[in-house]
Parts: C-alpha cells; sequence; structure tokens
C-alpha cells in the first residue's frame, strides 16, 4: 500500500452527476437538466453515444411493437434526428434501421447541451466516497486534470458495468448465478469499398434469412476465430457495412486485464472476417477495406445491481403491467452463450420458452428497478438494471435504456430538489411529466 498524500480539488457546483455518456446516460443527462437540475455528465471517451457511436453497433434494434413506436420521449426523438442524416433510411422505417455513428454523435452532443447539462469527456470514475446514512458523498474522477472530487445531490449510474453502484456498496449479480457465465462480447467493425449492388443483392450474410456465406466459412475451417453464425450486418453509407459479427468469450469487463485481451483478440476476429468474407462472398467483398474496429468493445452482461424490484422472465412472458412503469419493452430474449454451452437447439428452446412478441405485446419497466437497495442518492439505467439475466436479455439494448435514462434523470432532478432520497421520488408525478414529455407506459 501506498500513502501518496495527493491533496484532490473539490467541485460542488452539481446538483445530479451522471456517469457513463451511453444511449442512458445521454438521456438521463439532458432530462435532469430539462428538470432544472445542474447537471454533469461524465463519459470515458472523447463522444458520446457509447455502443450507438463508439461501439460501431450498425443498427438499432426496433423502435415499434409492430403496431406503433413505444420508445418515446427522448428516445423517439433521437432516433427521428439519426435517420434525417442518412438519404437511404425513410422517416417511416422503425425496424433495424442503420446508424450513421458520426452524425449520432453531434445529435447526443446537441441534446445534453442545448438542454443546459455540462459535459467532461476522456474522464473516468476513479472512487467513490460514501457518507454514513448510505448517501454517496462525492465521487473521484481521473482525466488530465489528474484527480478531482466532485459532489452532488444525486447521482445516476449510467457506466452499465454498475461500477458506482457497486463500488458504493449496493449488492449485485453477475452473470450466471451457477457458472458465473456472462454473455459473450462482440468487437464490431466497419468495412469501406463494399459494392454495393453485390452487398444489397447477392447472397444475405445473416444466417437467419437462408443460406449465408458464414455457413462455407465455418465449414472450411481456413478462419479458426469464426467459431459460430453470429453474423448481423447493416449498410450505413455508401460502400460502408458495420457489423456486429463474431464473439469472444469469457470477457468480464469489470477486469481490466480481461477486458483488454478482448481487444486484442476482437482485431483478429475482425481481421480474420475481413478475409473471409473477401473469399466466399467476392461481388461484395472481393475489393472491401477493413476501415476500423470500434473503440469500445460490445458488452453484453456485468453487473446487474439489486433494486427495489428485480424484474424476471415470467414477468416478460406475462408481458406484465406495472403501476410505477416508466416505459415498455419489446425487445425478445436476446441471449449470446457461448459456442461450447449453447447451440443451434438450445437456441431455438429458449426462443420458444420466451417466444418473441406478437403485435402490440411488451412490458413494463417498473421505476424500481432503478432504485438500487441500500443506496439513497444513486440510481442506475442501462444494462445494470436489476433484472435476471433472461430479462437482460431483452431490455439491454439501446432503446429501452434511453427510455430509462430519461426516467431516472428527471427522478434524479426531482430527488435532488427534495430529500436525496430516490426511494421516495414521488413516482406519479414523475410519470405525469414523462407522459407530458411524450412518454410511452400503460
Amino acid at each position: 500500500m501506498f500513502d501518496l498524500n495527493i491533496k484532490i480539488v473539490l467541485n460542488e457546483e452539481y446538483d445530479v452527476i451522471v456517469i457513463g455518456g451511453g444511449p442512458a446516460g445521454c438521456t438521463a443527462a439532458a432530462s435532469a437538466a430539462r428538470e432544472g437540475a445542474k447537471t454533469l455528465l461524465i463519459e470515458a471517451t472523447g463522444a458520446l453515444g457509447g455502443m450507438s457511436t463508439m461501439g460501431h453497433v450498425p443498427s438499432w434494434c426496433p423502435f415499434s411493437d409492430k403496431e406503433k413506436v413505444i420508445y418515446k420521449g427522448m428516445a423517439a426523438e433521437i432516433f427521428a434526428k439519426s435517420k434525417k442524416g442518412q438519404a437511404h433510411v425513410q422517416d417511416e422505417d422503425v425496424s433495424w434501421v442503420s446508424i450513421d455513428g458520426e452524425h449520432l454523435k453531434r445529435i447526443y452532443d446537441d441534446i445534453v447541451v442545448e438542454n443546459g447539462a455540462d459535459i467532461l469527456f476522456e474522464t473516468r470514475l476513479a472512487a467513490v466516497q460514501m457518507r454514513d446514512n448510505g448517501n454517496v458523498d462525492a465521487v473521484i474522477l481521473a482525466n488530465k486534470a489528474g484527480l478531482t472530487a466532485y459532489k452532488a445531490r444525486v447521482f445516476v449510474d449510467c457506466t452499465g458495468d454498475g461500477d458506482l453502484a457497486a463500488w458504493a456498496g449496493a449488492k449485485y449479480e453477475k452473470g450466471d448465478s451457477e457458472t458465473g457465465e456472462v454473455q459473450m462480447a462482440t468487437h464490431c467493425f466497419v468495412m469501406s469499398n463494399v459494392d454495393t449492388y453485390g452487398f444489397l443483392y447477392g447472397p444475405r450474410l445473416n444466417p437467419y434469412y437462408g443460406e449465408s456465406p458464414v455457413f462455407e466459412i465455418l465449414k472450411d475451417g481456413k478462419y479458426p476465430l469464426i467459431r459460430d453464425r453470429h453474423m448481423g450486418n447493416k449498410m450505413i453509407g455508401p460502400g460502408a457495412v458495420a457489423f456486429n459479427a463474431g464473439h469472444i468469450e469469457d470477457v468480464d469487463n469489470t477486469d481490466p486485464r480481461s477486458a483488454s485481451n478482448a481487444y486484442v483478440m476482437g482485431r483478429k476476429i475482425a481481421h480474420q472476417m475481413a478475409d473471409a468474407l473477401s473469399e466466399y462472398h467476392p461481388t461484395a467483398f472481393g475489393n472491401a477495406f477493413l476501415v476500423s474496429t470500434a473503440s469500445l468493445m460490445g458488452i453484453r452482461e456485468t453487473r446487474r445491481i439489486v433494486g427495489d424490484y428485480y424484474l424476471t422472465a415470467e414477468d416478460y412472458l406475462a408481458r406484465k403491467t406495472f403501476e410505477d412503469e416508466i416505459g415498455r419493452c419489446c425487445y425478445y430474449v436476446d441471449l449470446h452463450k457461448k459456442a461450447k454451452t449453447a447451440n443451434q437447439g438450445e437456441e431455438q428452446q429458449i426462443h420458444k420458452k420466451y417466444k418473441p412478441y406478437g403485435s402490440g405485446e411488451s412490458y413494463g419497466i417498473p421505476y424500481r428497478c432503478l432504485t438500487p437497495k441500500g443506496l439513497q442518492n444513486v440510481l442506475v439505467a442501462g444494462r445494470a438494471v436489476s433484472c435476471d439475466r433472461y430479462v437482460l436479455g431483452s431490455i439491454r439494448v439501446m432503446a429501452p435504456v434511453m427510455v430509462m435514462g430519461e426516467a431516472a434523470g428527471m427522478a434524479a432532478a426531482h430527488a435532488a430538489a427534495g430529500d436525496c432520497d430516490v426511494h421516495l421520488v414521488d413516482v406519479q408525478r414523475l410519470r405525469n411529466r414523462l407522459k407530458e414529455e411524450g412518454a410511452y407506459f400503460l
């Protein structure tokens, strides 16, 4: 142990501090600031948007329950603006709409700044300072200014891994309760100089649409890092295709060494994918160029913070409605299990038991999923909310986490204006305000 005896500058300007500038963090910060709270958003990278920008995820999951858009409010605003920047996307498109990450970065910048929140880029959460009463007193941040302390009345954890809440002492689950297995990660990438006609009208890469070159790639064995059929892809611009493809096993994003090793492996997988596509789909990819691997690893599962309500697979099956719900979700149970423990038959069993919803079906997201037990002035939004891992397979995607973020930010502002206890927020007032801002729930 080292006693560094470092003097840390303290900032006490803010009512609400949001940690993490992904989709949930952006709507949380914008929402809190819109409610009148002086708000600071902390982001570890140099741009907002998380996996939707820095992570190269190629498309939005469906915004519709097959009848109507259900991810409303700020989520719908961001979605609509993202479509306006793409000539090949129509206003009425609502399912698997491609993402122009550079355009989307500016959209996030605008929604956060124009609502009045401040942003600190290239800044990481380094430690949490607690009070004796179960409140977080301050967060220690690390950036080019060194270590600095920031106090706020309420904090919103949008780190994805539940770092703030876990470091503050909240109970959590991680992965499978028996084996500890977490869903596989994916390092997304972009290829340019793709032949547009060959891509759009040649063989479909996604294996769920019939014959795909991926089956031949797997049979060949020449590309050993391509070990399953995962081949999500979308044209994001002229001659540019983004891929959510390939899997990396046993990535624990709360372990820096594990996460670092995953980036090394992810770049190798992307290289093999590019070579394999050039060989087995030359009409589209014969002259293509691997132009970028993502700045963020595609992590699907780490900690799930235990909150006042624990959303379960039974709630998914029951299409459950809650008195305190702040949004709805209709995405299917999408589990990326390890290749050696999952096969096509098991995938089919999961889809049979947790059958994707029909038209108009969804389940509620209760406010109590966002409120960690044992912490008074902390909310969690994003994939670290209180749920089992099957529901996590549904609720972790970008549209519902933006809905959660808007609700968490608004609740944080309401709590900060009062006694700072997020468990005692007037939920009916919160729901009424969310409705006024266009939110959808029952």
